[in-house]
């Protein structure tokens, strides 16, 4: 009985000893898994229209986003960790957004996520960031959190924190400063949500100004031909005509204000005409452009001089070069860069991507980035307002698109800390 416990024991202290050689190797490589997992890439998510309308804004906010990639990841990455940028194209249809946020954050299992570009984009991902309380940084929206107040959505675009009144304040100052003032207003707005944001305060500041409002027209996304638009504002004759237009429908209008002209009172056109801010319309519009006036937040000039947004446009536009997308880069890629940065500022200064500590840092810090300092208010909207109203004067067939590289034929009338000339009226004046 002794012998045969004691054979017992024998086997068992050798199992003892295979298990405690099998802890031992196992204790040598448990620490390398949380190491491995910790070494994994940081994961960031957003939807982009590269097909479509908005096209020609999204593929260069995707060439912007992948510069700002390759920086951080030659520099050592985010916390140790490469970064990878997950994106979908959500073909400018907004229909498609919250689809494609579900599967980056169940699917594709994203770290962090930022929005599409422009306020229709935004707006259908919007439930699934607060539902999820994901960070949200957003990129050209127009009001899209004023009524939510989402403590965890930022926005680096500068329309001021109150966007949907503040945006056009400057604009409006152009209406003012003319001489005799004009007492009639014209509005052509289109069904989306970026047009809708903005015609409420403008139609109030027109009533308490006493403006009488000779047409105002609003038009589906589905709308090809602005001719009859064009028609009913030749008919009606207003002084102002502001316009609140996505870019396929700026390109239309502005055509067929060529080919139909308007009323002999018109002083002052544009307003939010979308899409000619981009080389393609430029290119497109050419001459046609003469005399219009819209929002922009940066051309070429003395005024807008910035030594970092001028360094990043040159690396930009090499890159832009070889990808065949916005040769320019003056209206997205600046702001897609950006919001990279503040996210990485915020990463790099929490040590953490704990979104409600990246969130408390964004609200309580300013960031230094290529289009400057940029500070956020109480719903995540820049502090200052930063929009500026070009007019497009002496643009020639034979300019082509350098005569956009350089001052002169989009000429800063508002702000005034920011003007390099004044403003041309008559419409038909500034046409010439």
């Amino acid at each position: 009985m002794i012998a045969k416990y004691c054979r017992s024991l024998n086997k068992s202290r050798r199992g003892l000893s295979r298990i405690a050689a099998i802890v031992v190797a196992a204790s040598a490589i448990l620490p390398a898994i949380p190491a491995l997992a910790q070494n994994k890439p940081i994961r960031i998510g957003f939807a982009m229209s590269v097909t479509g309308g908005l096209a020609a804004a999204g593929k260069s906010a995707v060439v912007a986003s992948n510069i700002w990639r390759d920086n951080v990841n030659a520099a050592g990455g985010l916390l140790g960790r490469q970064v990878e940028l997950v994106t979908y194209d959500d073909q400018s249809n907004p229909a498609l957004v919250p689809a494609i946020y579900t599967k980056l954050l169940d699917i594709d299992k994203v770290d962090l996520i930022l929005s599409g570009y422009a306020t229709n984009q935004i707006a259908p991902a919007m439930p699934i960031a607060v539902q999820r309380k994901k960070l949200m940084l957003a990129l050209h929206g127009l009001g899209n959190n004023e009524e939510i107040r989402y403590d965890r959505y930022f926005h680096v675009v500068p329309y001021g924190p109150s966007p949907k009144k503040d945006w056009l304040a400057d604009f409006w100052k152009l209406i003012e400063g003319i001489t005799p003032k004009p007492t009639t207003i014209g509005f052509v707005v289109a069904d989306a949500e970026f047009a809708q944001n903005s015609i409420g305060s403008v139609r109030a500041l027109a009533k308490s100004n006493g403006f009488k409002v000779v047409y105002d027209q609003s038009y589906p996304m589905s709308t090809v031909d602005m001719s009859s638009i064009v028609r009913g504002l030749k008919a009606a004759d207003p002084e102002v005509v502001m316009v609140f237009t996505y870019p396929q429908h700026s390109t239309a209008f502005i055509r067929s204000v060529s080919e139909v002209g308007l009323g002999p009172n018109a002083k002052l056109v544009g307003g939010g005409m979308v899409g000619m801010q981009f080389a393609n319309a430029l290119q497109a519009l050419g001459p046609a452009l003469n005399g219009f006036v819209t929002f922009h937040f940066y051309v070429p000039g003395p005024t807008m001089d910035r030594p970092s947004t001028t360094a990043f446009l040159k690396i930009y536009q090499a890159a832009a070069e070889k990808e065949g997308v916005d040769p320019l880069g003056f209206y997205i890629p600046t702001f897609a860069y950006a919001r990279l940065e503040v996210l990485q500022k915020a990463i790099e200064a929490t040590g953490s991507l704990d979104e409600g500590k990246l969130a408390d840092y964004l609200r309580a810090t300013p960031v230094e980035t290529v289009v400057g300092k940029v500070a956020f208010g109480p719903t995540g909207e820049r502090l200052e307002r930063g929009a500026i109203f070009v007019q497009y004067r002496g643009i020639t067939d034979a300019g082509g698109l350098d005569q956009f590289k350089r001052a002169g034929t989009q000429v800063i009338v508002s702000p005034k800390a920011l003007a390099s000339g004044s403003l041309v009226v008559p419409f038909s004046a500034a046409r010439k």
